[in-house]
């Protein structure tokens, strides 16, 4: 189910493997987007947190090309989190998919998928002196919508951004 937050901010690889629609090769080859030009796929691979910066790299040049850049701070940071706690909590790798959706009410939506775990992030607020526990507090606070979705055996944490108010 989405969640809602009550307003909208906006701020001003080696390691992984990019995928693209029809790439028959498997997660090490692959361009960067696939034949539309809106959408970004990075798959991570188990356990490589290096990964993490160029996953934000490449979704700070995608946004620039998409004539964005107003985007990337927060979807960096919240990028960062998703993609961190795939990483972190289930064992095994994970794929970033960022798009651009079309017409006046643009979105960004950022999803990341793990194979490995079905079981929803979060566990409640963690304590005042817990070095980490915040990631999904941060995506609920900046983040329009956000939610998980069960799919195969794993889940997809997602959010989106109106791209429309960032112009």
């Amino acid at each position: 189910m989405p969640r809602r937050r009550a307003r909208h901010r906006t701020g001003r690889g080696a390691r992984g493997a990019c995928l693209c629609q029809g790439n028959r090769s498997g997660p090490e080859r692959g361009r960067l987007t696939d034949s539309t030009g809106n959408r970004l796929r990075y798959a991570v691979r188990r356990a490589d947190l290096r990964a993490v910066a160029e996953s934000r790299r490449r979704l700070r040049d995608h946004l620039r090309q998409w004539g964005v850049p107003a985007l990337a701070d927060t979807a960096e940071l919240l990028t960062t989190e998703i993609v961190t706690n795939a990483l972190q909590h289930t064992g095994g790798g994970a794929v970033l998919t960022a798009t651009l959706s079309a017409g006046p009410a643009r979105k960004l939506r950022v999803e990341v998928h793990d194979s490995l775990g079905r079981r929803p992030p979060g566990g409640g607020r963690p304590a005042d002196d817990a070095t980490s526990g915040r990631g999904l507090l941060l995506v609920e606070a900046l983040a329009d919508t956000w939610g998980v979705q069960a799919r195969g055996a794993g889940k997809v944490v997602w959010f989106e951004i109106d791209a429309a108010a960032a112009a």
